[in-house]
């Protein structure tokens, strides 16, 4: 979905699909260099699909991955703080390198919950990759080796975010007009 084909609805086009497709290029050829051979991808449902499927595709090595699905916004715009596992791992990641791959790092709260469940597994190392980063929201302090925007505290979509489920297959990410926010 191009943003012409939603018209009104955004306020403003923060990062063009062209730049997102070069940043994550760059963050590919990175992890490339600092690991001999790939970490697991753990990647949080469902807001990451799209950021995942380019970067693995971009590692030029194969990729191993799996899948959580956290919430902690059910339908609205903020995080409650409060973080249920809708659907855990499937690979004991114990000894393992992991990748933790995010879409967005907002209050940080989540984020910072995920790692000490993860840590807790026994693996070998732990880093987190972010597509995007809210410097000026960030309410705990996280350790974040791989960030591909920093972007101003601001609900965004597309490119995999969404609001109420709508908006993630949009090519580029934009904040939305604010009367689609209520």
């Amino acid at each position: 979905m191009e943003p012409e084909d939603i018209g009104d609805e955004l306020a403003e086009v923060l990062i063009g699909e062209s730049q997102l497709r070069d940043r994550v290029r760059q963050l590919a050829a990175a992890i490339d260099a600092d690991y001999d051979e790939p970490p697991l991808f753990v990647v949080v449902l469902k807001g990451a699909v799209m950021f995942l499927a380019d970067l693995a595709r971009d590692v030029p090595q194969s990729v191993e991955m799996d899948f959580m699905a956290v919430s902690s916004y059910g339908y609205g715009t903020q995080s409650s703080g409060v973080v249920r596992i809708l659907k855990d791992l499937d690979l004991d990641i114990r000894g393992r390198h992991v990748l933790l791959v995010e879409d967005i790092i907002d209050s940080g709260l989540t984020l910072s919950w995920l790692l000490r469940n993860l840590s807790a597994r026994g693996p070998a190392s732990l880093e987190v990759c972010a597509l995007l980063r809210k410097r000026d929201a960030l309410q705990v302090d996280v350790d974040i080796r791989y960030v591909g925007f920093d972007i101003p505290n601001a609900f965004v979509v597309g490119y995999g975010l969404d609001h109420a489920e709508k908006y993630r297959n949009l090519r580029c990410i934009a904040t939305l007009a604010p009367e689609r926010l209520t």
